[in-house]
């Protein structure tokens, strides 16, 4: 059977809305709420777009969204692959290709993240500003891709226009906003006390297990790239409680609100932005 191709997927997904939105926002865990602020256009199962991996992780749906958010029109994603899935990372990233060969030309990414940071508290957000790759592995491993460059600079991988319009966003709906590097391991064990305070280190302020692939394929791609954790949980070592995946579900359940305001609120003025220039 012949690998799943991005062009294809795009191009089916162009058979099912009108819409061509630039903007393309993918959720994970603590801000699919952001769908309650979505007008729907049309809303496809993964299942039914060639090339695109199942989520199995609780509270990641596997359905793509056209629509409007803010009145901006968006492709959302509601839930991704994760590597410790057992997914190959052109899996992983598979979505982010076809988004950049459907036309999209910024991405922002969200995910759930441990807090390393000190003054960092859970339910707090968490704007990227870097990330360190300890997920032992790259996405552009492999056969080059023709009309792409296999050494990708990533000294800018989070866009500062992007960043500043979530700043912008989070002031909108009264939201202390944190910034950070976010440090990415493969998971699925959550990092003992000794990594945590060697993550810290390294200057690492959240770790997850995400996000990071996803990253470097979008910049390969020539997409501006913008991301947001919501930590929702300490790490371990630093919190006094045992780690759990239901402490982060519960933690992601209590600022779903806040979360979804402040998605809500970048998808407009990322539209506003857009029609000045």
């Amino acid at each position: 059977m012949k690998p799943a191709n991005p062009q294809t997927a795009a191009a089916r997904l162009k058979k099912f809305s009108p819409l061509r939105p630039t903007l393309a926002i993918v959720l994970g865990s603590g801000f699919h709420h952001a769908l309650t602020e979505l007008r729907v256009d049309q809303k496809l199962a993964y299942a039914r777009i060639p090339g695109f991996p199942k989520p199995t992780v609780s509270g990641h749906a596997g359905e793509l969204y056209f629509g409007h958010l803010g009145g901006t029109p968006v492709l959302v994603l509601s839930g991704r692959a994760h590597f410790y899935e057992g997914h190959a990372m052109d899996r992983v990233t598979f979505a982010t290709r076809t988004l950049a060969a459907f036309g999209v030309t910024d991405l922002l990414l969200t995910n759930a993240a441990g807090g390393l940071n000190k003054h960092f508290h859970a339910g707090d957000f968490m704007v990227l500003t870097d990330h360190i790759n300890f997920m032992g592995t790259n996405p552009l491993r492999g056969s080059a891709i023709p009309g792409l460059m296999r050494f990708v600079d990533l000294t800018d991988t989070y866009d500062a226009e992007l960043r500043r319009l979530l700043s912008q966003a989070a002031t909108a709906c009264k939201l202390k906003i944190r910034s950070g590097v976010y440090l990415a391991v493969s998971g699925p064990s959550y990092e003992t006390p000794a990594e945590i305070r060697a993550f810290a280190r390294l200057g690492a302020d959240a770790v997850g297990m995400s996000t990071v692939p996803e990253a470097i394929a979008a910049r390969q791609c020539g997409l501006n790239v913008a991301a947001v954790s919501c930590i929702t949980n300490l790490a371990a070592g630093i919190s006094k409680d045992k780690l759990s995946h239901t402490e982060v579900l519960e933690t992601a359940e209590r600022v779903k609100t806040s979360g979804a305001q402040l998605i809500r609120n970048f998808a407009e003025l990322y539209g506003e932005l857009k029609i000045k220039n």
